[in-house]
């Protein structure tokens, strides 16, 4: 197999990176129905398609004639390519962008037996079949070409590869605030429970006006109604900016209500240990009140944009938060 220049390496990482891209789109699209733009990144590439080829590439040129040590060599190459990207991903991001966990014989999720066996049936349809007439088409690429096509596509792979990073941070940071937001209301309504001291009835009252799900699912049949009558053609971000408003009205109107409830426990005979606790629980419903408040939407848009482009996307810490997410995004 011809040994290449870095710069035809890197044309080959690109070109792969496209052809993952299309396939994963294409499958993935045709399981959901609705078209998904596969992947990490906002362009049309999946890293981990261009770097396992390039990682097979290079574990089987000592070995290109002989189909079972490709076969073998492919696959251990891509296997672990695999297991180290989305252990990597899972811990630096929080969110695990593939998951093989309901297949027998799998590895922490992030691989198995059944996809390492496709990575070495792979490995030979590339090496044996894909791969030649690609080299003998790249071969025809003048010299002088290939380093400028290559620099170019690093720096506009380099850009959003950054900007999908920060957009995965910003998913990650969003879960978690959900998630703890999601505990600290549950925390706060216990505490106006106790402070409060309610009649039966009342605290019955307001237990459902802090519901937040259960009246969240109240207005989602509301909304489907009032979506039935509305244009479909309606801008998707516009629906989208809706729900996220709607989400935030709600948890507004719960703590409100939160915030009543301690305000009349203030009213009862309480202990300095008790009203100590019940002044910091107001304080930090007022604080939860102005974030709230002052929460830019396009951090929303940033996160469901990854997740609409993996749609089978987990995440074991923040599971809670990330089907809140996708409800919302189903809510639009």
């Amino acid at each position: 197999m011809h040994v290449y220049t870095t710069g035809q390496w890197v044309l080959l990482f690109f070109f792969y990176c496209f052809c993952g891209w299309v396939w994963e789109s294409g499958y993935v699209s045709l399981c959901q129905r609705h078209w998904v733009n596969r992947g990490f990144l906002h362009g049309p590439l999946l890293p981990i398609y261009g770097s396992g080829a390039i990682l097979i590439l290079l574990a089987t040129i000592p070995v290109a004639e002989d189909l079972r040590l490709v076969w073998l060599f492919g696959m251990i190459a891509a296997t672990i390519l695999e297991y180290v990207t989305g252990a990597a991903m899972e811990r630096i991001f929080g969110v695990r962008y593939w998951d093989y966990s309901k297949q027998k014989c799998n590895l922490n999720g992030h691989i198995c037996l059944t996809s390492s066996i496709a990575w070495g049936f792979f490995s030979i349809l590339m090496v044996r079949f894909i791969h030649p007439p690609i080299a003998r088409l790249l071969a025809r690429v003048p010299a002088l070409l290939v380093d400028p096509a290559a620099h170019l596509l690093a720096v506009l792979f380099t850009i959003d590869a950054v900007r999908s990073v920060q957009a995965a941070l910003d998913l990650r940071e969003s879960l978690r605030r959900l998630t703890e937001e999601n505990e600290e209301l549950r925390r706060l309504a216990r505490r106006a429970e106790i402070c409060a001291a309610f009649a039966k009835e009342d605290l019955e009252r307001f237990r459902e006006q802090t519901a937040l799900e259960t009246r969240l699912l109240q207005q989602r049949a509301e909304e489907e109604w009032e979506a039935f009558r509305q244009s479909r053609t309606r801008r998707r971000r516009e629906r989208l900016e809706a729900a996220i408003r709607r989400r935030t009205r709600l948890r507004l109107e719960i703590l409100e209500t939160i915030a009543a409830a301690l305000e009349k426990g203030r009213e009862s005979p309480l202990s300095e240990e008790h009203r100590a606790g019940l002044e910091e629980a107001l304080v930090r419903v007022r604080e939860r009140e102005a974030e709230l408040r002052n929460r830019p939407t396009a951090v929303y848009h940033r996160s469901l944009r990854l997740l609409r482009g993996n749609p089978s996307a987990t995440a074991k810490e923040f599971a809670g938060a990330l089907e809140a997410l996708r409800k919302l995004e189903e809510r639009k």
